[in-house]
């Protein structure tokens, strides 16, 4: 593959060509700013990125609509001519230059969002129009656009390496380890959540993590050569973790004795073996390409969403616990991922993109201080002492603190061997369960939403053109087959997509596959090593939950931003998106509550009895498989909001545009343009062994 210096290669121009601005003269201010107008009298871009053509209307007002957000489209004479404007913006779209020579194209061909591609060559000719077109036909379509921090709209000139660039073995390797870094978040916060909540000890929780470091390096590596090849990382997603809540904090598992962790580990194994079993013949078996027309925009936003709303519960109560600690880090955190974003050290964004680990340092650093300093020493007082087993009315009053705040009351480093290699059924043989599987089986239903929104949002910054639904439903089984390996190897959680993976891309610029893998390869080696996984293992829990209130909220504003490919200005798309947010909160807070007297007195925490919902559910049936698996689902806020919203986008009427359907590339037109089969296409000719390709596939 050929190396590829961006420094020295010329930026291209924005895309589509910005028409020439026929409006008044900038203000004096405008001048100084370099300022644009983004509606003029000849383009308007929509919220989809999507390009209006209309003519240059013969008056100065502007006729808007203020539902769509953009200008009406005035009806063009019988008969009449082209503006010059128009010819000009044409004369622009015929002069852009080509793709760079390792696209392999001939020549310079304008994308569309449809998957298909004008030649550049040939002459744009506006056809005499009669009639008023409809609402589709006066669409141009085109890639959209990304507009990054500085305001610049160009889709590739802001990224530093696209998809198949490999600039070399050490930038790579730095930007590589730079991506996985910013993603150590949502790595790691899934198994310090559920690992405690299971019973587990900090040595469990240790190998736990060292598990899913290595299962995320080995799936990603098996993403990137045969599932969609995006650089998307592979990890424990946060959409499996409310579910995992609700079997841990089942009946059954609540009055368990001894090694309660092994027991409820082995259950989650086998049912997340059975539900991506049941993802990977979703996918590999074409079905996803047919699932696929039920998901748009306005269905993947407000599920992915309810996602990050519906902890809200458990991030700021678990931060109250020691206020001083977790509140100073969500701040540094805030602070450094919107205050000094445009900071660069070294030409990096620094604040931006290590937001997360560096706020997480240097609190932890401050809290280890105040700990050694004897801020949360108290004379006669034991901080690994529970407190049922107290007896001093001193001690019983600060012991709470002195467990949330200190530093040191973990030993997962000290008892955490330097080499450990994660090996399958390293806990037991899995223990399969048809109503915890049938649960899962749904949860991974969304799942597959959330990774087709991911698939599209990053195809647009890095790929030449979206994939092609055969691509999409390869990536799927793709991912139910690494979901059985999370199963196999006991990670506690499936296997999927990281949604926060479409910002860190969008914010370092980097879209290298390479740099992804080999990434994925220092994660493996990492993985081996016992002390990593003590060390992350020992985060204060106090520190977890600052952490997780800032990530929780990342995905629900990640979500939320798929909107962009539609109409966001339309009452249509509004009353969807806020029925959805809102009934996704309020179901399941109706199931959490019912049957619950004031006064009743649970084992279980108060931010985990939203999740002991099977045993007090409304469904009372005679069946209690049947109560267990309708509680337990109507209960989360991610499935009600997938239910409400892919009904109504798919039975309330309304046009392509407005609804912002997901546009993939058309197979036929993929397989005649070299740079796409260059992205998509499965290495080693495995296209040519299999005849499944065909359907999965370009």
């Amino acid at each position: 593959m050929a190396s590829t210096d961006p420094t020295k290669r010329p930026r291209p121009g924005p895309w589509p060509p910005a028409p020439e601005s026929t409006g008044m003269p900038p203000s004096s201010w405008a001048k100084r700013t370099g300022f644009r107008p983004k509606f003029s009298g000849e383009t308007n871009a929509s919220d989809s990125g999507q390009i209006l053509s209309q003519p240059k209307p013969k008056d100065p007002g502007t006729n808007l609509d203020l539902e769509a957000g953009r200008a009406r489209i005035s009806p063009a004479v019988n008969g009449e001519k082209a503006s010059p404007a128009a010819a000009a913006a044409a004369e622009k779209e015929r002069t852009v230059k080509k793709r760079r020579e390792s696209d392999g194209g001939g020549g310079a061909v304008a994308k569309t969002t449809n998957g298909q591609a004008a030649a550049a060559a040939e002459p744009v000719v506006v056809p005499p129009q009669s009639r008023r077109l409809s609402r589709n036909e006066e669409m141009v379509d085109v890639l959209p656009q990304t507009v990054d921090d500085d305001g610049f709209g160009s889709r590739h000139s802001r990224m530093k390496y696209e998809l198949r660039d490999s600039p070399g073995l050490v930038p790579i390797g730095l930007y590589g380890f730079q991506h996985y870094l910013s993603m150590l978040g949502s790595l790691i916060l899934v198994p310090l959540v559920i690992v405690p909540a299971m019973g587990g000890t900090y040595e469990d929780t240790s190998r736990v993590v060292s598990t899913v470091l290595f299962v995320s390096g080995v799936t990603t590596l098996l993403h990137t050569s045969f599932g969609t090849r995006l650089p998307l990382i592979q990890g424990p997603s946060i959409v499996f973790l409310a579910p995992v809540l609700a079997i841990i904090n089942s009946p059954e598992f609540l009055g368990l004795n001894g090694n309660n962790f092994k027991h409820v580990m082995k259950e989650l194994q086998g049912a997340i073996i059975i539900a991506s079993a049941f993802q990977a013949i979703l996918g590999y078996s074409g079905l996803m390409s047919v699932f696929l027309r039920l998901i748009n925009p306005v269905v993947v936003a407000p599920t992915i969403a309810a996602v990050g709303l519906a902890f809200y519960g458990y991030g700021f109560p678990q931060v109250g616990t020691c206020l001083e600690i977790g509140a100073v880090q969500i701040l540094l955190v805030i602070v450094f991922s919107l205050y000094l974003r445009k900071i660069s050290i070294f030409g990096h964004r620094i604040f931006l993109i290590y937001a997360v680990p560096l706020g997480l340092a240097i609190t932890w650093a401050a809290a280890f201080l105040l700990t050694e300093a004897g801020a949360y020493s108290y004379k006669g007082c034991d901080p690994n002492v529970p407190a049922s087993n107290v007896i001093s009315e001193h001690c019983r009053k600060h012991v709470t603190r002195m467990k949330h705040c200190r530093v040191d009351t973990s030993h997962a480093i000290k008892n955490s061997p330097w080499l450990r290699f994660p090996y399958p059924l390293q806990w037991g043989i899995p223990v399969f369960n048809w109503k915890i599987a049938l649960v899962m089986c749904v949860v991974s239903l969304i799942s597959s939403v959330d990774s087709v929104g991911s698939y599209h949002a990053s195809s647009l910054l890095v790929a030449s053109r979206p994939p092609t639904p055969g691509v999409v439903s390869r990536g799927i089984g793709l991912e139910g087959l690494s979901g059985i390996l999370a199963g196999l190897w006991g990670t506690g959680t499936g296997s999927t997509t990281l949604t926060e993976n479409v910002h860190t891309i969008a914010v370092t610029k980097m879209g290298s596959r390479r740099a992804m893998e080999l990434g994925a390869c220092v994660l493996i080696v990492l993985s081996v090593v016992g002390k990593v996984g003590g060390f992350i293992a020992s985060i204060p829990k106090v520190m977890v939950a600052a952490l997780l209130c800032f990530m929780w909220a990342m995905l629900a504003a990640l979500g939320l931003s798929n909107l962009r490919y539609s109409e966001a200005g339309s009452s249509r798309n509004i009353i969807i998106v806020g029925l959805s947010l809102f009934f996704s909160l309020s179901v399941p807070a109706y199931f959490q509550q019912y049957g619950l007297s004031p006064n009743s007195n649970l084992s279980v925490p108060s931010y985990f009895q939203p999740y002991i919902v099977a045993s007090h559910g409304p469904f009372r049936t005679t069946n209690g498989g049947l109560n267990y698996v309708m509680n337990t689902l109507l209960s989360l806020h991610m499935v009600i909001a997938f239910l409400v919203a892919v009904i109504l986008d798919n039975t309330v009427p309304g046009s392509r545009q407005e609804r912002g359907v997901y546009v993939w590339s058309e197979p036929e037109t993929a397989r005649r343009e070299p740079a796409v089969a260059k992205d998509y296409q499965l290495p080693f000719r495995v296209g040519r062994v299999f005849r499944w390709v065909k359907w999965v596939g370009l």
